[in-house]
């Protein structure tokens, strides 16, 4: 078992003793997408050595590209349906990815955007939906 199969494992058993999941979706899709485009798990490794939880701007950054990633998962609890795809705070990347993962952290769909188009579309509305990021480019 690899080391993001033993993360959901003890997240899913988390969620099973005390009700709610250890946050690990921001986690489990920068991981996701660092591989999604092309990045090895060592190069994301080397890479993140030298980032906090808290950096600012991009996620990581791979080929001189920066990425920003958000994600979103159901618990699959009534009422965890996902309407709300979590709009980009800042504009210092250059491709953002969204993810839907299913109850289990299995990414069900994945969208790319790139800045200026997500700008355009999406930096005059209050609130973005996941059918508006399914209007980008599927990666999954």
């Amino acid at each position: 078992m690899d080391l993001r199969e033993q993360l959901v494992c003890i997240a899913l058993d988390w969620q099973k003793k005390f009700g709610v999941s250890p946050a690990i979706t921001s986690t489990i899709s920068e991981y996701d997408a660092a591989l999604i485009v092309g990045m090895s798990e060592q190069e994301y490794s080397e890479y993140m050595q030298e980032r906090t939880a808290v950096s600012r701007g991009h996620d990581f950054e791979f080929n001189g590209v920066r990425y920003q990633i958000k994600a979103h998962r159901p618990s699959g609890k009534p009422g965890s349906k996902i309407t709300n795809a979590g709009k980009a705070n800042n504009y210092d990347w250059d491709i953002l990815i969204w993810f839907r993962y299913d109850q289990f952290y299995v990414p069900e769909e994945a969208w790319l955007w790139q800045r200026e188009e997500y700008i355009d579309m999406f930096g005059q509305k209050p609130r973005i939906s996941p059918a508006d990021m399914r209007l980008g480019k599927q990666l999954i």
